[in-house]
């Protein structure tokens, strides 16, 4: 089987066709399955990871478990979602493997800081005009990319699958082995550490902060410079 073959033409065709040949064995169909789905595999697992052996090793514990599980599949999901879930679970459980005592950063002393109401006790900057600035979209990109590399494995893990794969949070917790709850407050824990690094970058280059009275809810990250941090 080859993906420009003349009668498979989208990609659900070449996803049944390879289903197909991985449940019969074919001895071409594992090299079928890295040509169509390594590449992205390994970006994501790499976002995980943020180290490349690493990534390498999830990646073949994933695309084995891909092939022992073949006849799992039921199509309820498209074929490279099962995959990608399968490569995410992978990816967070080898960074859980080499977690060492006290080495991530701990959030708790660099998050903002809340009243009893849930209202920010600092004034809260505005910054939206300025990650719309196309201007700015680089050094963004770059901020946050080494923002998420001081996250730890377990938050940076639900960002990558939520703000930047764009996955529902019940997939998040089904993927991660986790709880709905518990994948929303990892996520809205890391979105708040991010943000008040890009507050810190934006205000050491002058950007003008604006007082609010904003929650901890009701803001976002800047989608394109989020998904750009792993281009």
């Amino acid at each position: 089987m080859t993906e420009s073959g003349p009668n498979i033409t989208t990609p659900i065709e070449r996803d049944g066709a390879l289903v197909a040949a991985l449940r019969r064995g074919d001895p071409t169909a594992a090299d079928d399955l890295v040509a169509a789905y390594g590449d992205r595999a390994c970006r994501l697992a790499t976002r995980i990871t943020r180290n490349a052996q690493d990534a390498e090793e999830a990646v073949q514990d994933a695309f084995l478990s891909v092939i022992r599980k073949i006849d799992t599949f039921r199509g309820d999901a498209t074929f490279g979602s099962w995959i990608y879930r399968i490569v995410a679970n992978a990816a967070y459980q080898c960074c859980r493997r080499r977690r060492r005592r006290g080495a991530d950063v701990s959030l708790d002393n660099l998050l903002p800081v809340f009243d009893p109401r849930g209202r920010h006790v600092a004034p809260v900057v505005d910054w939206s005009t300025s990650v719309d600035d196309p201007a700015r979209q680089t050094e963004l990109r770059l901020v946050l990319s080494a923002a998420i590399e001081e996250l730890s494995d377990d938050y940076r893990a639900v960002v990558v699958l939520r703000d930047v794969e764009g996955l529902p949070h019940r997939e998040i917790a089904e993927t991660l082995g986790l709880t709905v709850v518990n994948v929303k407050m990892r996520v809205h824990r890391a979105r708040l550490f991010l943000r008040k690094r890009l507050e810190a970058h934006l205000s050491m280059a002058g950007v003008d902060s604006i007082p609010g009275v904003t929650g901890s809810e009701g803001f976002e990250l800047p989608s394109a410079s989020l998904s750009g941090a792993y281009r």
